[in-house]
């Protein structure tokens, strides 16, 4: 038997808003990321017929060492900020209608680059961003294999992390008409457009990288550009996105797609009105 409620007319509807602050110790989210890596480095270092690899709805593969990192990051998210949604690539994600109204949410890739994980090359990162309004205000990306953190909050700038020493870096200088400038883009996910783009410049140095390492490569002058234009997911950059801003660098978004990654606008026309 259930219950039911109703209202009683000229009752009064009354609510309650509720204000509060929060403060997130950046080197707890430093923790969690670090201790993610350590998981997936055991995993990344036993049998690959211990990975445990399946191929998810889109194709993707998803390994054991995904999942662990996964379900490390998210308790402890949960324990900081129990206050805070997490939206991550390996959970079961709500629908947008409830997504939109995040006032705050966490968004997270647990293990960015899983097919070079696969491919025992170490060019994959944990990333973990707090977004709010769309904006990450807040970003770690550890790398396990170079066991170096990078990360960022907003309006403080971009450090890079290790065992022994912490230091402050920024993204290289140039100009567009520059020869030689370096351009790196995915290792996994070449297109047409990417070769494009890079024609346009003066004998480019072109390098391919995996995960938000490419990213991380422009933030800390490593590269000058990265070019994406394919469709990607924003767990896969928000972390990268504010360290790169932080570092001085800019983030432009070469047009809009569909649901399905479909191009509804032309990225030259995107990036020109980027730029101007």
């Amino acid at each position: 038997m259930g219950t039911t409620f109703s209202k009683v007319d000229g009752q009064p509807d009354y609510t309650v808003e509720l204000q509060f602050s929060s403060s997130i110790p950046i080197q707890s989210v430093v923790a969690a990321a670090e201790a993610a890596g350590q998981s997936i480095l055991q995993i990344y270092k036993s049998e690959a017929s211990k990975w445990d690899v399946q191929l998810k709805s889109d194709n993707s593969p998803l390994t054991r060492a995904d999942s662990a990192a996964n379900q490390i990051i998210c308790d402890e998210l949960t324990r900081l900020t129990p206050h805070i949604p997490i939206i991550s690539e390996e959970n079961a994600i709500k629908p947008y209608e409830v997504r939109q109204n995040y006032q705050y949410h966490w968004l997270v890739d647990p293990l960015d680059g899983t097919k070079e994980f696969l491919k025992r090359n170490g060019e994959f990162t944990v990333n973990i961003a707090l977004v709010t309004n769309g904006i990450p205000v807040l970003g770690v990306v550890h790398v396990p294999c170079q066991a170096k953190t990078y990360w960022a909050v907003k309006g403080k700038g971009a450090w890079l992390q290790t065992s022994q020493t912490q230091t402050q870096f920024q993204a290289a200088e140039f100009g567009l008409d520059d020869p030689g400038l370096r351009i790196v883009a995915s290792s996994s996910h070449l297109s047409k457009e990417t070769e494009e783009f890079v024609s346009l410049f003066d004998s480019p140095e072109f390098v391919q990288v995996g995960s938000s390492l490419k990213m991380i490569m422009v933030a800390e002058g490593l590269a000058h550009m990265y070019p994406r234009l394919a469709p990607t997911c924003e767990w896969d950059t928000a972390a990268a996105d504010i360290i790169v801003r932080e570092a001085g660098g800019v983030v432009l978004q070469a047009g809009v797609c569909n649901s399905e990654g479909k191009a509804l606008e032309d990225w030259r026309k995107a990036l020109i009105g980027c730029s101007a």
